[in-house]
């Protein structure tokens, strides 16, 4: 079976094929993506009808592309699966649309899948694939969360972030100190020159009973301590906020990761979403989780960003489990707002760290 997948749920377009064979996990056999970042760097952030307008412009060439690539001709296609949520409403409409459009055109069935179950499940295409169950840190966009994964479909929310996530905790400290969009890597690139523990910043919910999350007063304490330094603060302290940024964050991310397996017992972790490919992150925890013989599993690079590998991906799991909710009426809407519980499996379950 070839699943083709359509990711537009904000400012990146991806398309890819992939190919599954009994219960196997399945083969990407291509992929190709396209990055709205140029475009929106003037505006400072994400302009949804220009993301919207550019996704149109580009998601027909890139699968052409991608079957070009794989040689797979379009009959050959099965299912065509798109983003169904959550992102922006006219990104989302954008995939929807065409992938129910070319679907149709196949005869073919059409399956919506969740954003955040294709980044959740995109380790299983990397060199060194996980096992269920495992414990899922979820780092993406506005998203930060941590679950538990017993299979595709089964999810179970430990905890999430009660305000700001990870990823505009990192995002609006880097336009504080004046970096480029998109501010994450930025913040991570100046970090390299300074000192992680010149500044001290706040770490709320670091020590509570839960498991959740908090980074909205972050925003506040690395504006206080910017305007500390005085109008002219120099390369250097900048680089110092920026490392000390990061490390609070990243101390965060880590503790709650950790403490988590602790209270699952589980001895794997998953790391997934655009924060998961912070080098920093990633040492400290196959650190801290490595000292408890637990195992970390990480996406590729590549993968680690929005792309229509995780869609098509995701898609054929469920496809190989029967728990697949395909069309074939092509009537199609989206879910801008979809909490990943409300997605297939038991009801969703509330667990915090003993």
């Amino acid at each position: 079976m070839i699943v083709l997948g359509i990711e537009s749920s904000c400012d990146e377009t991806g398309v890819a094929l992939v190919r599954t064979e009994g219960d196997a996990v399945p083969t990407l056999l291509a992929q190709a993506l396209h990055s709205q970042v140029e475009m929106h760097v003037a505006y400072g952030g994400v302009v949804p009808e220009l993301a919207s307008r550019d996704h149109i412009r580009r998601v027909l060439p890139l699968s052409i592309a991608v079957l070009a690539e794989a040689g797979v001709a379009l009959p050959e296609i099965d299912v065509v699966a798109y983003t169904r949520g959550p992102g922006l409403a006219g990104a989302l409409l954008v995939g929807a649309g065409v992938a129910c459009a070319l679907a149709m055109a196949l005869d073919r069935p059409v399956l919506g899948v969740h954003h955040l179950e294709g980044h959740l499940l995109s380790p299983f295409l990397s060199r060194d694939p996980p096992a269920f169950p495992f414990v899922a840190l979820l780092v993406s966009g506005g998203h930060t969360q941590l679950m538990r994964v017993d299979d595709v479909g089964r999810y179970a929310l430990l905890g999430e972030t009660i305000d700001d996530a990870a990823g505009e905790a990192f995002d609006k400290s880097a336009k504080l100190l004046g970096l480029g969009y998109p501010g994450g890597p930025a913040l991570a690139r100046l970090a390299d020159a300074g000192n992680p523990a010149a500044f001290a910043l706040p770490r709320p919910l670091l020590h509570s009973a839960n498991l959740d999350f908090s980074f909205a007063g972050l925003k506040t304490a690395v504006m206080t301590q910017w305007r500390k330094c005085g109008e002219s603060p120099g390369e250097r302290a900048r680089a110092d906020l920026a490392a000390s940024t990061q490390q609070t964050i990243v101390d965060v991310l880590v503790r709650k990761s950790v403490a988590a397996l602790e209270a699952t017992g589980l001895d794997r972790l998953v790391v997934a979403g655009g924060v998961g490919a912070n080098a920093r992150l990633r040492a400290q925890l196959n650190e801290r989780c490595a000292r408890r013989g637990a195992r970390v599993h990480y996406p590729e690079f590549e993968l680690c960003t929005d792309n229509g590998a995780m869609i098509a991906l995701a898609a054929a799991m469920r496809l190989q489990r029967g728990i697949a909710e395909t069309r074939t009426d092509y009537a199609f809407d989206v879910r801008p707002r979809w909490p990943l519980t409300e997605v297939g499996g038991p009801p969703p379950l509330r667990t915090t760290a003993p």
